[in-house]
Parts: C-alpha cells; sequence; structure tokens
C-alpha cells in the first residue's frame, strides 16, 4: 500500500511501541472508540423514535412489512 494511503488512513509508518505505555494508549482509545460508539447508538436511537412519532403512519407500515418478514422467514 503507498505511504499516502496509509498516511490517509490514520495508520502510523511505525508500529506503534509494545510497552506499558503503549497498551495505556491503546486501551484509551479503545474507551474513547467505545464511548463515541456508544453516543452515536444513543444519538441514532432517539432520531428512530422521533422519526416514529412524528411519521406514525410510515411507523406502523414499516412496523407491519417487518411483522411480515419475520411471519414468512424459514429456518
Amino acid at each position: 500500500m503507498p505511504d499516502g494511503e496509509q498516511r490517509k488512513r490514520g495508520r502510523p509508518d511505525t508500529p506503534a511501541p509494545q510497552g506499558a505505555e503503549g497498551q495505556q494508549d491503546a486501551q484509551e482509545a479503545d474507551a474513547a472508540r467505545r464511548r463515541r460508539r456508544a453516543q452515536f447508538l444513543r444519538e441514532l436511537h432517539e432520531a428512530k423514535a422521533l422519526r416514529d412519532r412524528v411519521q406514525p403512519r410510515r411507523a406502523r407500515a414499516a412496523r407491519m412489512r417487518q411483522a411480515m418478514r419475520m411471519r414468512t422467514f424459514r429456518w
């Protein structure tokens, strides 16, 4: 992979340090990613609930389609 593509994807050219400090940084980065993901999922759920409240006919139709898919699903 060319160097430019590596930098675009946020990957360093050199490997990360493997000491205790490197592990702690990785754990903090993972924790931050999980926090951002949890917040995103909360906001997504809230947006879907709002959409269902303001468009009840569309929400009911979507529920009916989902129920039909579940009834016709075969194992």
